[in-house]
């Protein structure tokens, strides 16, 4: 018997969703069948936003969109009460929505180090916060996004990898805080097929080429997918993933567990 994972009836927001992994986990959650309610910065009439939604209109599971940067405590707590008003309910929480800021510690400037902290460690906490009544009356999930510099320091990436590492520590911490009535799980993906990430290699004389170099240090031979992360979120999300609480899991193709990076 396959082993399959049904999310009907559940009620999933997910931050982050215009592109990249954020756009990834929405389809994956919608392909199970999951209500999917995505937010990002831009409005909704924009045309990234506009583009989201059709994109998810070929999954048989209902779709919406709202605007809401996560940077903005007001606009944190006007999202909730909006989902508040309009469902009245929240079952999962993907804490995804962050930024690369690889400025290095001593080049950091103030203003650097603090959009930092507030888009890829403050927020994950307010939202999670704001959200914490409605996940209670259902058994909750929140799965936040870190990321593979949490464990594997690479000179220039601070602060990104600071707040990235601390965002373990969130996870442990609402997961005693908060458990059992709400389970907390983090994903800390390695090199990600995405856009940006595709952007980043077209910075090369030969793109094609850095492209491969970094295929190789991998043991799997490959670049991840938004998808698998996306399947990592379904899975967490589900039933067979019941006791896991307050650990964030490692998924980057074993790169950073034989420390290659150079």
């Amino acid at each position: 018997m396959a082993l399959t994972i049904d999310l009907k009836g559940k009620i999933a927001l997910v931050t982050g969703v215009t592109s990249g992994i954020g756009l990834g986990i929405a389809k994956m959650m919608a392909k199970a069948g999951c209500t999917v309610i995505g937010c990002a910065e831009q409005s909704e009439t924009s045309d990234v936003a506009q583009r989201f939604l059709a994109e998810m209109e070929s999954y048989d599971a209902h779709t919406d969109y709202f605007k809401a940067d996560m940077a903005v405590a007001e606009e944190i707590e006007n999202l909730v009460a909006d989902i508040t008003s309009d469902y009245g309910r929240l079952d999962i929480l993907v804490s995804n929505a962050g930024q690369n800021v690889f400025t290095g510690l001593a080049n950091s400037s103030e203003k650097d180090w603090q959009f930092n902290l507030d888009l890829n460690l403050t927020a994950h906490w307010r939202l999670a916060k704001s959200c914490k009544p409605l996940l209670a009356e259902n058994i909750g999930v929140i799965i936040i996004m870190a990321s593979n510099h949490a464990y594997a320091s690479i000179p220039g990436c601070a602060p990104y990898s600071v707040a990235k590492t601390a965002l373990t520590g969130l996870v442990r911490s609402l997961a005693i805080e908060w458990g059992p009535g709400i389970r907390t799980v983090g994903i800390a993906p390695g090199f990600i097929d995405t856009p940006g990430n595709q952007q980043w290699f077209n910075g090369f004389e030969n793109p094609e080429e850095e492209r491969q170099r970094t295929v190789n240090l991998h043991p799997v031979k490959k670049i991840g997918t938004v998808e698998e992360i996306g399947g990592w979120c379904v899975f967490l999300a589900s039933e067979y993933a019941a006791f896991a609480s307050g650990v964030t899991y490692l998924v980057d193709g074993g790169r950073s567990a034989l420390m290659q990076d150079s």
